[in-house]
């Protein structure tokens, strides 16, 4: 029997508004190539041009169906500009969609920040003579706690401006769930490029902040039910220096939220640029798929912008509802978008101008639209051999 899966669609503000349908284009194709599932794809505005027109961040509607019907959620950037050229934000300083980025985070207890890192044929690295073979990590974030946690004051006063104090919540909870996690998924991989073992490394500062000292103390309680993965760790600091040097050494890495939003953004630096970065935001229940690119609202309508990292994440979401069903056929069309992707940049002829790079840098830039034909063009030929 054929499933049918409902996908919630939020496009968001800017270039998420472009890119995000051209995932979608990828989607449609890749049902017809397959086969063997559908998908219900149900669109919804979001973000902060939404909240300029109609006063909230999304509709009822979009809020209700997203959070209690959607198998999965496909999002794009959030983030408007006003006629001033200022960001949107909320009347608590907050930028104006930010109840659907964070809030979904929180509601849904999407705890588990995915971020693949792996440098694919035919993108420039800044990390001289690295190859494909040496960059293809996780990064896997704490996403529901740290800094980030709902637990700000907003005091006002005449003093207020001289002193901020932000509060760090970390549970044993939380960095028990998300250290297996990242336990679970290392089982699951080849291990790290330098020598095929898998290994989860923790970085954390628990040298300094006693949130760290519960977060890693967490992490090695929960790697005794994993003999056979390798413990390994990193203050946040040196791992930024040791990730340049020696990226293959790295299979499965794990952060606490603010310090995982810093790494993950040097991983995306190192594997080519946020234009082919997707990431998942995952919990027990719910997946939310983004590329992980702001909303950039001066590009939209230029049709210029990257769209790998949307179609990735797209991928990305195919593959996690084929893990959570048990859905081969799914797992089939997530494989066929990986791959069609990593083709269309192995050729080296088709491109965004972001990865015109290195030995690509004569290459005609190619538009957001084309870069997803192409990819079309690529699935139909890679299925039909």
């Amino acid at each position: 029997m054929t499933r049918t899966y409902k996908i919630s669609v939020l496009p968001g503000d800017g270039i998420g508004r472009e890119v995000v349908p051209e995932a979608v284009r990828v989607l449609d194709e890749v049902q017809k190539q397959v086969g063997g599932f559908q998908t219900e794809l149900h669109d919804f505005e979001c973000g902060g041009e939404y909240y300029l027109r109609e006063g909230r961040e999304w509709s009822i509607e979009a809020e209700d169906f997203t959070k209690n019907e959607a198998d999965a959620i496909l999002l794009g950037a959030i983030g408007a500009n006003d006629d001033q050229g200022k960001s949107v934000r909320l009347p608590n300083g907050h930028l104006a969609g930010y109840s659907v980025v964070i809030g979904l985070r929180i509601e849904l207890e999407l705890y588990a920040n995915v971020r693949p890192v792996n440098l694919l044929d035919g993108v420039w690295s800044p990390i001289k003579e690295k190859t494909p073979d040496d960059i293809n990590m996780i990064i896997i974030r704490e996403n529901t706690e740290g800094l980030y946690a709902q637990t700000n004051d907003n005091s006002e006063g005449e003093n207020s401006s001289e002193i901020v104090i932000d509060r760090r919540v970390i549970t044993r909870k939380g960095s028990e769930r998300v250290a297996r996690f990242a336990y679970e998924l290392a089982k699951l991989s080849s291990g790290a490029p330098i020598d095929g073992k898998q290994r989860v490394t923790c970085v954390d500062k628990s040298n300094l902040l006693a949130g760290c000292q519960l977060f890693r103390k967490s992490f090695n309680k929960v790697g005794e039910d994993f003999p056979d993965v390798e413990r390994d760790y990193a203050y946040v600091d040196a791992w930024t220096q040791w990730v340049i040097r020696k990226p293959e050494y790295y299979n499965l890495v794990v952060a606490p939220n603010a310090f995982g939003d810093i790494i993950t953004d040097l991983g995306a630096a190192i594997q080519g640029g946020l234009g082919i970065a997707p990431a998942g935001s995952i919990g027990n229940n719910h997946g939310v798929f983004e590329p992980v690119h702001g909303s950039a609202p001066k590009y939209y309508g230029l049709n210029v912008t990257n769209p790998m990292a949307a179609i990735l994440a797209m991928g990305m979401m195919l593959d996690w509802l084929s893990t959570k069903h048990e859905d081969k056929k799914i797992k089939l069309a997530a494989d066929l978008v990986q791959e069609s992707v990593a083709l269309v940049l192995k050729n080296g002829k088709i491109r965004t101008r972001d990865l015109c790079l290195g030995q690509w840098s004569d290459i005609k830039p190619s538009s957001t639209v084309d870069v997803t034909t192409a990819i079309i063009s690529k699935m139909k030929e890679v299925n039909s051999g």
